[in-house]
């Protein structure tokens, strides 16, 4: 029995890896698979491929290789990041981020303020933005660190990062960001943006799930969060993933190639995608503004419907979508970033995300605006349990 085609639009979940990166990573699972902290030859000789890979990365973001830590996601930067700038300021207890940040945020500011930290997770408007002048006059003497992410990953919304940075320089506060969804997509230069922290996971950008980065300016203070050997510069325990680091290396060359494709024809595809889905379909209406955002992302409100019964019509025609976030799916409570954002949890549980990537086609967009209309319609029309059905 063949196997149904795939059509991919859930690109900010996760990525396909890249022909080009599993062909770098191989070697190193065959051949070259000794320990990098061995004192023997054998083992010795792929630090150079690690030296190497974090010269490509931080390429990517416009950094010194030495401010480049590796890590297992996007996740553990984030914790990192939070976790240094409290433990190198014990005087400090207070977090300033957002109400829309990823869940890797979210649910540890909510573990900081079960160990007596004070975090404040600021709104946002209606279209997802950010109030600059709340942020600043939320800044006290004991905040520790602001973390605001630079593209939301539901509603791909910007953020000011320079602007942001620059208010924190101004009242000496430590600013990290969760970058993970921009690279490929935008350019990135850290020392433009005059960020102290930078977080960035592989996935997102056609290579493996296990590896992320901490960028970490040399000007910042540092503690590391898992404790071990001196891997890291010792900046972080725990034997080094070769062949992901390897791979992120390759991707990170990929995505800075991809950024005209991913704002040309990608942009293309997702606004014809969505236009078309605004015009044709009744009751239906973008969440977040139409400018300040990723070029690949989309998130739409289908009045009168569940995701849920959306998604799984969707999925039997063979098209992954989401909800919101993969790291949050399974919950039945509606999307944090749009309730944030003033959407009823009736519009927020019918809300969907359509995020492109470069592999995706015009022929794959035809088939999703093919096959969505009589989806929403059977279950706009049809008795409330159908979408099960």
């Amino acid at each position: 029995m063949s196997q149904q085609r795939i059509y991919y639009f859930d690109n900010n979940a996760t990525t396909r890896v890249a022909p080009e990166v599993v062909a770098a990573m191989t070697p190193f699972f065959t051949e070259l698979w000794g320990n990098p902290s061995s004192a023997y030859q054998f083992g010795n000789q792929v630090v150079k491929q690690l030296d190497e890979a974090r010269e490509k990365v931080a390429a990517l973001i416009g950094a010194d290789p030495r401010e480049i830590v590796f890590t297992s996601c996007g996740t553990e930067a984030n914790n990192t990041a939070l976790h240094s700038a409290l433990v190198t300021q014990p005087g400090k207890r207070h977090v300033l981020t957002t109400a829309v940040e990823h869940s890797a945020n979210i649910k540890y500011g909510e573990y900081l303020r079960r160990r007596g930290y004070e975090v404040t997770f600021l709104p946002v408007e209606s279209d997802g933005s950010i109030d600059l002048h709340l942020l600043e006059k939320s800044i006290r003497p004991d905040t520790a660190i602001v973390s605001v992410m630079w593209a939301n990953n539901e509603t791909g919304a910007l953020f000011p990062l320079e602007e942001i940075a620059a208010i924190c320089r101004s009242r000496g506060v430590l600013y990290h960001t969760d970058a993970v969804q921009v690279p490929g997509k935008l350019k990135m230069d850290v020392d433009e943006l005059g960020v102290d922290f930078l977080s960035l996971s592989a996935h997102k950008l056609h290579a493996p799930k296990g590896v992320g980065l901490l960028y970490c300016r040399y000007t910042a203070p540092f503690h590391s969060h898992l404790i071990g050997g001196g891997q890291e510069k010792g900046r972080r325990g725990g034997t080094e993933n070769v062949p992901y680091i390897v791979g992120f290396g390759r991707a990170a060359e990929l995505a800075m190639a991809s950024i005209d494709d991913e704002n040309t024809r990608i942009r293309g595809l997702r606004d014809r995608m969505e236009r078309t889905i605004l015009s044709t379909i009744p009751h239906t209406s973008r969440n977040g503004g139409r400018d300040a955002r990723l070029p690949n992302t989309s998130n739409i409100a289908f009045d009168g419907c569940e995701a849920e019964g959306i998604l799984l019509l969707l999925d039997r025609a063979g098209i992954c979508v989401s909800s919101g976030s993969a790291c949050t799916t399974g919950s039945m409570a509606p999307s944090h970033v749009l309730t944030a954002m003033g959407l009823t949890p009736a519009r927020a549980k019918g809300s969907i995300r359509f995020s492109l990537g470069i592999y995706n086609t015009a022929e794959e967009v035809d088939y999703l605006l093919e096959k969505l209309p009589p989806i929403i319609a059977r279950l706009r029309g049809a008795p409330a349990d159908a979408g099960g059905a």
